[in-house]
């Protein structure tokens, strides 16, 4: 089952969500001699994801915003946690549904005191991990596809040119439908190394594999640690993100990084990005406002204000005014189902 959110189709009821774990097959038996290589393709110490146990009869629906792929349900009471565990095992593209991170939606009435402070005068609180099971303060992608959720759940209503207001672990952030398309006001932002290093254009050094030389790389905090390197079109094919690039000084809580090629006359960036938690995917949507305000820092005071910023999964806008960071794009839903 397909849909693209916009559509005529009728909301669904909430699936119930009973807590009791489905059964597991038992493991396969081991070969004789490889007692000291079990299980297999497993780190050392890590449960496989196939025993990880699963709620029998969760309602999960999938969606993407520009290929930044998530898991998404409804848990309006807040009577199922969304746990490490339970994220890492929706989130396994072999043994789950498969995604770049899993996001519960939840009412901020019946959150714990510390997460409904950020959620103040918002009826609904995204409440998101990564695929690793880590936490994440916000998603641009998936707060887009978060309220893409809410309307064909029936959850919420809004009209083109409204807005709504969804509790983050970032604070309160703005929605607002536009056409078929969503645009998401992240608030303010900051270049974490200050205006020293807007001037030097970099606060860090990035090595990827791949590259035959260091990158440098300016942070930029848009609800979520980012850093950004301007690459040329050769390095950025060239990039291996298949191991997460090392950032010299490491941030405190880790970071999405960025690699962009940026045409400063046209407001056109192409872009790469490893994520926090998740690995490379095919859009970041925070990530594509880091890039922007990056390149803008990078342009000087003529620089563009409005950026297009394409990534594989396809096209973000990006608007800087004021002090505050907009963006923009899709975000599709495009299948339901029950975990059994």
């Amino acid at each position: 089952m397909t849909d693209q959110v916009g559509g005529d189709r009728q909301p669904k009821p909430v699936g119930s969500m009973p807590a009791s774990p489905r059964p597991r097959p038992a493991p396969a038996a081991r070969l004789a001699g490889d007692e000291g290589n079990w299980p297999p393709f497993a780190y050392a110490g890590q449960v496989p994801n196939d025993m990880i146990p699963l709620p029998e009869g969760l309602a999960f629906t999938k969606g993407h915003g520009t290929g930044n792929d998530f898991v998404l349900y409804a848990d309006p009471a807040g009577e199922q946690p969304l746990t490490k565990d339970l994220a890492v095992a929706l989130a396994d593209r072999h043994f789950g549904i498969g995604g770049d991170g899993v996001i519960r939606a939840v009412k901020s009435a019946a959150l714990d005191a510390d997460e409904a402070a950020g959620a103040k005068g918002a009826e609904w609180f995204m409440d998101y991990r990564n695929a690793d099971g880590s936490l994440a303060e916000m998603c641009g992608n998936g707060i887009r596809v978060f309220v893409a959720f809410l309307l064909d759940q029936g959850l919420a209503a809004l009209s083109a040119g409204q807005d709504i207001r969804i509790g983050t672990r970032a604070g309160v952030v703005m929605v607002r439908l536009e056409d078929r398309d969503y645009s998401v006001d992240l608030g303010t932002w900051k270049f974490c190394g200050g205006q020293g290093a807007v001037r030097r254009g970099c606060d860090a050094q990035i090595f990827a594999a791949g590259l035959d030389r260091p990158l440098g790389g300016l942070s930029v905090d848009v609800g979520n640690p980012h850093v950004v390197a301007s690459v040329t079109e050769a390095e950025l094919a060239a990039l291996d993100l298949s191991a997460p690039p090392r950032v010299v000084p490491a941030p405190p809580a880790g970071a999405n990084v960025e690699f962009a090629l940026v045409d400063k006359a046209a407001g056109v960036i192409r872009m790469r990005v490893h994520e926090r938690g998740s690995g490379e995917t095919l859009s970041c949507g925070t990530g594509a406002a880091a890039a922007a305000l990056a390149a803008w820092a990078w342009s000087g005071a003529a620089g563009p204000t409005t950026w297009t910023v394409h990534v594989p999964g396809g096209t973000l806008r990006v608007r800087m005014a004021d002090d505050v960071v907009e963006l923009a794009g899709p975000a599709r839903l495009v299948a339901t189902g029950l975990t059994i």
